[in-house]
């Protein structure tokens, strides 16, 4: 089946290549501009299915250039910026914008949002993919709620496996506690970090070969935690 393909337009180089690692990672074709004039050409040219865009960014900013792609096309956009403020949410959603993404923002979270646009908006066909993650001989199988470890299946209760899922959704990045938090548990025990060291400890005593000193679930100080599936 065709591959979904993402443009990115922001001028901040470093988030261009992170963020189009974690696409492709997650399954998508991605294409990169990194100012507006260049992002018009790419949509011109990449004809993609979601369009990312930064508000903020030197010769033409984001308002204009979605004020450009909405003159010709219907592609779904997603907003990036460091503002918070409600006036420019509203702003961007009367130029027709899909969503709005404040950064910092979590990898996996944002992956999250461009699946379910693109799930609602065009039928996105990554979303009836069997789910299973694998590497380091560990395989996640979503769909069918089962682990296994080096061919061995890893008997997990229900909130150890919804964590391991919410890590690996992450794409080898690091997941921070309170989006772990509100995954698992749900909103309501956003601050109670307790709850993501313990089942932390839990799952590496079943996955790690020396739960002290882990290799697959790594903790990333001040962030959260990151799986290492990588081969």
């Amino acid at each position: 089946m065709e591959c979904r393909k993402v443009l990115i337009i922001d001028d901040d180089l470093s988030l261009l290549r992170l963020l189009g690692k974690a696409l492709e990672k997650a399954g998508y074709d991605v294409a990169v501009a990194s100012d507006g004039v260049a992002g018009l050409k790419s949509l011109y040219a990449e004809q993609p299915d979601i369009v990312v865009l930064d508000v903020m960014m030197p010769i033409m900013d984001g308002w204009e250039v979605c004020k450009r792609i909405r003159e010709i096309s219907k592609v779904p956009i997603i907003m990036l910026t460091a503002k918070s403020d409600e006036m420019d949410k509203l702003k961007g959603f009367g130029l027709g914008v899909d969503d709005y993404v404040v950064k910092p923002f979590s990898f996996s979270e944002f992956i999250a949002r461009v699946r379910t646009i693109l799930s609602r908006v065009t039928g996105d066909v990554t979303s009836n993919k069997p789910r299973i993650y694998s590497g380091k001989d560990l395989l996640i199988d979503v769909d069918a709620h089962r682990v296994s470890l080096d061919g061995e299946y890893i008997q997990l209760t229900p909130t150890e496996f919804r964590l391991l899922v919410a890590l690996a959704e992450g794409y080898g990045y690091p997941v921070p506690s309170e989006l772990l938090i509100s995954k698992v548990w749900g909103d309501e025990y956003i601050g109670e970090t307790e709850h993501v060291k313990r089942y932390i400890w839990l799952l590496r005593s079943k996955l790690e070969k020396d739960a002290v000193n882990p290799e697959l679930i790594i903790t990333e100080r001040g962030i959260g935690y990151r799986l290492a599936m990588e081969e």
